[in-house]
């Protein structure tokens, strides 16, 4: 991927407010053990050969074990979520017709990371040959969410202002209480695997202008840090090719109807941030070490946990954390018809609660892959 900054800039000038677009990551199960198999290259040319629509949509990520489908870039909201629900059907009937099933948890709570075999594509051979064991470490799955943002100096002062967002963002999401084998204890197994392991990941220092964040990665690429911008792993970033801020938190969740539900309130995030920007609300580029422990309070306890109120200094339910998030978003979820109905019990909690009721690991992943068997397999096709 080339780091020209001025076409990157060039980019966002010509962006369209508020498209989106959904990238969701799978893992490839056995259907007897429930164990990851490195099967992305045949579902990747039955695709290609049964299914061009499918075949441009699907994507190899770290691991031959993994799947990620991509709804392309939707006019708006419904738009991608139509697209995502057709390519989730195209999917999870290949994968059926291949003996195939797929899980969605932010981990795979039982496999060995150290016997899955990486994909043999040049951006991940150098990302491994890099970071070595932290990268063969990473078996992990997340939803992202791009939505269009117009202006490079703009989405980044949207960036900024979603900083004190994400750990809330996250603590919704948070979908992974196993990895190795073993309950963590952590709500999102996930987050401490991939974004306490990687460089360049968590939450950004907020940079104010384009010219700041391009200083940045021109810096970064003059050293030799990175040969690619997307080697930039921040929880949220401006993404180069699609001129969108892209929100990278998120675990990868256990039904389509939560999947659908976080796209939504993350859209409604970024366009409400633009919106202030647009508007001059005030804005504190807080300090990320008090992000750092909400961020925390959301791997550890997810929606079970409170997080730090960073106006008033005070703890406060997630719950209630969420609850200001949709009463921030409620104008421009009005004005666009964001209605996201998010459930009352999320991946983590649900798991949580089996595991702490003595249900073993095994059932416990076993209920996940059929709750994502029955809600992404039956999605109605796009019309």
């Amino acid at each position: 991927m080339s780091l020209d900054l001025e076409r990157a800039a060039e980019g966002f000038a010509t962006s369209t407010d508020w498209t989106v677009g959904l990238e969701e990551e799978f893992s490839l199960l056995d259907p007897d053990t429930l164990d990851l198999v490195p099967r992305f290259e045949e579902l990747r040319d039955a695709a290609t050969a049964t299914d061009p629509v499918l075949a441009e949509s699907i994507s190899g990520e770290l691991i031959c074990s993994e799947i990620e489908i991509r709804s392309g870039r939707g006019t708006d909201l419904a738009d991608a979520l139509a697209r995502q629900r057709d390519v989730r059907r195209r999917l999870f009937d290949l994968a059926a017709g291949r003996g195939l099933l797929l899980g969605s948890t932010g981990t795979h709570p039982l496999a060995d990371y150290r016997l899955q075999r990486n994909i043999d594509t040049e951006h991940y051979r150098r990302v491994v040959d890099g970071l070595q064991y932290v990268a063969r470490r990473n078996n992990t799955f997340s939803l992202h969410v791009h939505v269009g943002v117009r202006g490079a100096d703009r989405a980044i002062r949207v960036c900024d202002r979603l900083r004190p967002v994400l750990p809330t963002l996250l603590a919704l999401s948070a979908n992974s209480t196993g990895v190795d084998g073993l309950d963590s204890g952590l709500h999102s197994a996930r987050t401490q695997t991939f974004t306490k392991s990687f460089p360049r990941c968590g939450i950004p220092d907020a940079f104010g202008t384009w010219d700041a964040y391009a200083q940045y990665i021109d810096l970064l690429t003059r050293t030799r840090s990175i040969v690619e911008y997307t080697q930039v792993w921040w929880s949220v970033r401006p993404h180069f090719s699609f001129g969108t801020v892209e929100v990278r938190i998120c675990d990868a969740q256990a039904t389509a109807g939560e999947s659908d539900a976080l796209a939504a309130l993350i859209t409604a995030c970024v366009a409400q941030a633009a919106r202030d920007e647009d508007e001059g609300r005030p804005h504190a580029d807080l300090p990320g070490r008090l992000l750092e422990e909400n961020l925390w309070r959301a791997i550890r306890f997810g929606m079970d946990g409170r997080q730090i109120d960073l106006q008033r200094l005070d703890e406060e339910p997630a719950a209630a954390a969420v609850q200001r998030l949709l009463s921030w978003t409620a104008p421009v979820r009005a004005e666009l018809g964001i209605d996201p109905v998010l459930a009352a019990l999320n991946g983590a909690q649900r798991q949580r609660r089996a595991l702490d009721a003595g249900t073993p690991l095994e059932e416990v992943f076993a209920t996940s892959v059929q709750e994502t068997r029955q809600t992404y397999a039956q999605e109605v096709p796009a019309r």
